[in-house]
């Protein structure tokens, strides 16, 4: 499919302000519906928030007049979100980093990545195979608000800035 650079680039550039809106949302206004859209604390979990709402509404926004064409961009979502769980996953926990530039330039990379992949598939997208990014998009905003409302004891749902991000690497 065909998208202007323009308003890819603006979308774009909306979508990675939009989550930086939403990284203090919750902070700002407490409520069980920010909460759904907005990271409540600084866990792994927590920040794929900030790449799934904006990436859905610029993805929605860029092919509202185009039937079957926002499903490249929802396959990318789920790429784009396990990306971000690994990034930070590499960065936090495995090589204990806590530099906040790394985490924009990370992010920045991830959301860009998510402009120009599905620029890169051809149409036309239809049959069943093509449900399956629409099903893994729904799965991953119910995994979002269960997770939100039940966060696991596992480390990728830990608050790593209470307590700490680093583990021992075997020497």
């Amino acid at each position: 499919m065909f998208y202007p650079k323009r308003q890819l680039i603006l979308t774009c550039i909306a979508a990675m302000l939009a989550g930086c809106v939403l990284h203090f949302l919750y902070h700002w206004w407490p409520s069980p519906v920010t909460a759904l859209v907005s990271p409540v604390n600084e866990s792994l979990w927590e920040h794929v928030k900030l790449v799934f709402w904006p990436y859905l509404a610029a993805a929605l926004i860029l092919n509202r007049d185009r039937p079957g064409g926002v499903r490249p961009w929802l396959l990318t979502l789920s790429l784009l979100c396990g990306a971000t769980l690994l990034l930070g996953w590499l960065y936090h926990v495995t090589l204990g980093g806590e530099a906040l530039w790394v985490d924009l330039v990370l992010y920045a990379a991830v959301m860009i990545l998510g402009f120009w992949l599905p620029t890169r598939f051809s149409g036309p997208f239809h049959g069943v195979r093509w449900l399956l990014p629409i099903l893994a998009a729904a799965l991953l905003a119910l995994l979002i608000a269960w997770f939100t409302v039940h966060p696991p004891e596992a480390l990728l749902f830990r608050d790593l800035s209470a307590v700490g991000s680093w583990l021992p690497l075997p020497c």
